[in-house]
C-alpha cells in the first residue's frame, strides 16, 4: 500500500458536512436551552438533569445505548476481531444477559424511589451519608476515566483520516461536547444521541457492505478469516491471563453491563427520566435489539477488514500505515469507501456510479459521525447530578435561587468537561485497543460498585463499613491499572 493512504485529505464537502454535523450537536443545546430559559417550571434543575421525568422511551433507549457503545465499539470491536480473532463477538451474549438482569433486579428497585443521583440508594439503604460519598468518588473517577477513553477513540480516528494531532481533536471536540451538554443538559443529550445513532449504524453498514463487495462476497470473507485461523467461537480456558474466554466474555461481560445498565449512574438517570415503571424497563430492554445489530456489525466489519488485507497481502499495522489498531476502521474507511460506484450502498443501485465522488463525503462520515462522542457528553451529564445532589446540594441548597442552582450544575459541567479532556490527552500513551483500556478500567470500578448495591438489595443485615472496605478497593485497582499501563 502506498504511504500517502496514511493520511487522506479531506475535501470542502467533507468539511462542510463535518462541520454541520457539528452544528446539530450545539443546536439542540442551544434550542433547550432556549426552553430552559423560556420555561414557567420552578422545578429547572429538574429539567436540566432528569428531563422532569417526562421523557419518552425510545429516545431515551438510544441514548442509553450510544452513551456506552458508540465510538468505542465502532473502533474497537473491529480492532480487536483483526488481531485476535471472532472470540471476541460472544462479548455480546454477556451483554444481553446483563442488560435482561438489570431490568428485572435494579429497574424495579431504583426507579420508585424517584432518585437523581443513584448513590442516593446507598444512604437510603445504610443510613449513611458516608457510604453515599464513597460511592460517588468511586464512580466520579471511574467516569474521568472512561471520558478520557471516549474522548481518545473518536480523535485517534479523526488523525487518522486528516493528520491532526489527536490532542488538538481531543481539545476541539470535547469543548463541543462539553458545550452542548452544559447548554441543554438531559434533553439535548438524548436527542443529539439519537441523531448520532443514525449516523453510527449508516456508517458501520457502508463499510460491511463496500468491504464484502471489494473482498468478493460473504463466503470470500468467511473462507478467507477460515484459512487464517481467526473463526474461534469457543474457548474455556479457565486461565486468567488468556485474552479472550467465555469465562471472561460472558460472565464477566454480563456481570460489568449489569452494573452498567442497572446502577450507572448515566443509565439510572436515564430510565428514572421516564413516566412510569413499565416504561422504564423498556427503556432498558430496548437495548437488547441495539446491541445485538450494533456488535453483530462491528464485529462483522472487523472480519472483512481482516479478510480485505489478507487478500491484498498486506497488514497496515505491520507496514506501519497505522500508528496503532484503532485506526484501523478509518484507515480503511478511507481506502475502500472512496471509490465510485458507493452510492449503490444508499440508493440500490438506482443511480449511476457517476454520483460515487458526490457521496463519498457522506461516506467518510463514518469517521466523524461519534463526534462530539455521546459517551462524553453522558458521562458529563452523569458527573454533574451525582455532584450537584450529592456533594454540594446538601451544601447550599436553600442558600440559593433556582437559577443560581443551574448555574452552578453548568459550571460543574464544565469542570468535568476540562477533567476528562485532560485524562483523554494521557489516554493516548495506553496500549491495546480502546475496547480493551475500557473493559480495564470500567470492570475495575463497576465490580466493586455491583457489589455494594446487591449488598444492599439482597443482605439485609450488611452495613455501611463492609461497603466503604469494597469501595477502597476499587480505588486500588483503578490505581495499579493506571500505573501497569505506563
Amino acid at each position: 500500500m502506498a504511504d500517502e493512504n496514511k493520511t487522506s485529505n479531506l475535501g470542502v464537502w467533507d468539511w462542510l458536512l463535518f462541520a454541520a454535523m457539528l452544528t446539530i450537536c450545539t443546536g439542540i443545546g442551544i434550542f433547550y436551552a432556549i426552553k430552559e430559559y423560556c420555561s414557567t417550571h420552578s422545578n429547572k434543575t429538574g429539567e436540566f438533569l432528569i428531563g422532569r421525568r417526562n421523557m419518552q422511551r425510545l429516545p431515551v433507549a438510544i441514548s442509553i445505548l450510544v452513551s456506552f457503545v458508540s465510538s468505542i465499539l465502532i473502533l474497537g470491536a473491529p480492532a480487536e476481531i483483526y488481531t485476535s480473532g471472532t472470540l471476541f463477538y460472544i462479548y455480546v451474549v454477556g451483554i444481553i444477559l446483563g442488560i435482561v438482569l438489570a431490568s428485572l433486579l435494579f429497574v424495579p428497585l431504583l426507579y420508585p424511589l424517584k432518585l437523581t443521583s443513584s448513590f442516593e440508594y446507598l444512604e437510603l439503604r445504610f443510613q449513611s451519608k458516608a457510604a453515599k460519598l464513597t460511592g460517588t468518588i468511586l464512580m466520579i473517577v471511574q467516569q474521568i476515566l472512561y471520558m478520557g477513553i471516549a474522548s481518545y477513540a473518536p480523535s485517534t480516528a479523526l488523525e487518522a483520516v486528516t493528520g491532526f494531532p489527536t490532542h488538538v481533536t481531543i481539545i476541539t471536540l470535547g469543548g463541543v461536547s462539553t458545550f452542548y451538554t452544559l447548554l441543554g443538559g438531559m434533553k439535548a443529550v438524548v436527542w443529539t444521541g439519537v441523531v448520532q445513532s443514525i449516523f453510527m449504524i449508516t456508517g458501520v453498514l457502508a463499510i460491511v457492505v463496500q468491504g464484502t463487495i471489494q473482498v468478493g462476497g460473504l463466503n470470500e470473507v468467511w473462507k478467507l478469516n477460515g484459512e487464517w485461523g481467526r473463526l474461534v467461537f469457543w474457548e474455556f480456558n479457565p486461565d486468567p491471563t488468556v485474552r479472550h474466554s467465555v469465562w471472561s466474555l460472558v460472565i464477566g461481560g454480563g456481570v460489568a453491563w449489569l452494573g452498567t445498565f442497572g446502577v450507572n449512574q448515566a443509565s439510572v438517570q436515564r430510565y428514572c427520566s421516564v413516566g412510569s415503571l413499565k416504561e422504564s424497563r423498556w427503556v432498558v430492554l430496548l437495548n437488547v435489539i441495539g446491541v445485538f445489530v450494533l456488535v453483530t456489525l462491528t464485529s462483522l466489519s472487523g472480519l472483512v477488514m481482516f479478510a480485505y488485507y489478507a487478500k491484498k497481502g498486506c497488514d497496515p499495522l505491520a507496514n506501519g500505515n497505522v500508528d496503532n489498531s484503532n485506526q484501523l476502521i478509518p484507515f480503511l474507511v478511507m481506502e475502500v469507501l472512496g471509490y465510485p460506484g458507493l452510492p449503490g450502498i444508499f440508493v440500490s443501485c438506482l443511480f449511476s456510479g457517476a454520483l460515487g465522488e458526490n457521496l463519498r463525503p457522506l461516506v467518510r462520515l463514518i469517521v466523524l459521525s461519534n463526534l462530539p462522542s455521546s459517551s462524553t457528553s453522558a458521562c458529563l451529564n452523569a458527573l454533574s447530578a451525582v455532584t450537584w445532589e450529592d456533594i454540594v446540594k446538601p451544601l447550599i441548597h436553600h442558600r440559593v435561587s433556582e437559577t443560581k442552582k443551574i448555574w452552578i450544575i453548568k459550571m460543574i459541567v464544565a469542570f468535568y468537561g476540562a477533567a476528562g479532556i485532560s485524562f483523554a490527552c494521557i489516554v493516548q500513551d495506553f496500549g491495546g485497543t480502546v475496547a480493551q483500556a475500557t473493559l480495564s478500567f470500567t470492570g475495575a470500578a463497576t465490580g466493586p460498585l455491583l457489589g455494594i448495591f446487591l449488598l444492599g438489595a439482597l443482605f439485609p443485615w450488611a452495613n455501611s463499613w463492609v461497603r466503604i472496605f469494597n469501595s477502597l478497593s476499587a480505588f486500588r485497582k483503578i490505581f495499579l491499572l493506571i500505573c501497569l499501563d505506563f
